[in-house]
């Protein structure tokens, strides 16, 4: 049995539980049953690795999270507390900026230091693989997987964009990360501070916390404008 640190740990608990709090409060039965059809498909179908998959880890499809099961066996990442984070630094790069990625992205950054670099290459690999925001289960679930994982890189069917363009948008994405690393920073270092009895404790930890707070919300505004600007130019008809 693999061994975790104790981040890991940490992170591994979290997810089980907001698994858990999403199955009490969300019917899941038809899911069940959709597990049960995906187990019929053919060998080396991507449905087939999907209900592997959460077999394997003793897990059920998660309403409004299908395609969450989708991306780590069409990426093989596996459902372990690493490449959970892994997942999300490529999805990061590969265009999905949500506020439930780039959370549980950021979560397991703070948790992780020593696997920044790894986070870096995923991230990078996402940027070069075709978007795969969108793809569903039911779209997909009967394709060849090793086509599909081949079809990621395919550069006849990669969006190619603007060199300047690119740079710019590069540097607001790692100026908007950086921005929200440092907010979530200054939080986590002034919150001790927060419960002290002493008044100049209060004061001098409650502005910089509320400063922190509003670099990470500034950041996540700014990652969400340049996901709408780039969702938008994809819905644009090329000539």
């Amino acid at each position: 049995m693999k061994k975790y640190s104790i981040s890991e740990k940490i992170i591994k608990k979290s997810f089980y539980l907001s698994v858990w709090i999403i199955e009490k409060i969300c019917d899941t039965e038809k899911l069940k049953s959709k597990i049960a059809e995906l187990e019929k498909l053919e060998q080396g179908t991507l449905g087939k690795e999907i209900a592997k998959n959460l077999k394997e880890n003793n897990l059920n499809l998660v309403p409004n999270f299908e395609s969450h099961d989708l991306k780590h066996s069409l990426l093989d990442f596996k459902m372990t507390p690493l490449d959970e984070i892994r997942m999300q630094a490529f999805m990061i790069g590969n265009g999905n900026w949500s506020l439930v990625s780039i959370l549980i992205f950021l979560y397991g950054v703070i948790l992780l230091p020593n696997k920044w670099n790894i986070f870096l290459q995923d991230f990078r690999k996402g940027q070069q693989a075709i978007p795969i925001k969108e793809w569903s289960i039911d779209e997909f679930a009967d394709k060849q997987i090793n086509e599909l994982r081949q079809s990621l890189f395919n550069p006849k069917t990669k969006k190619v964009y603007s060199m300047k363009k690119w740079r710019v948008r590069e540097i607001s994405q790692y100026g908007s990360f950086a921005i929200i690393a440092a907010g979530i920073f200054g939080m986590l270092f002034c919150l001790p501070y927060l419960w002290s009895a002493n008044i100049a404790d209060l004061v001098g930890a409650g502005f910089p916390f509320v400063a922190g707070a509003i670099l990470v919300v500034g950041g996540l505004i700014n990652l969400s404008i340049l996901s709408q600007k780039i969702e938008l130019e994809n819905s644009i008809p090329k000539k």
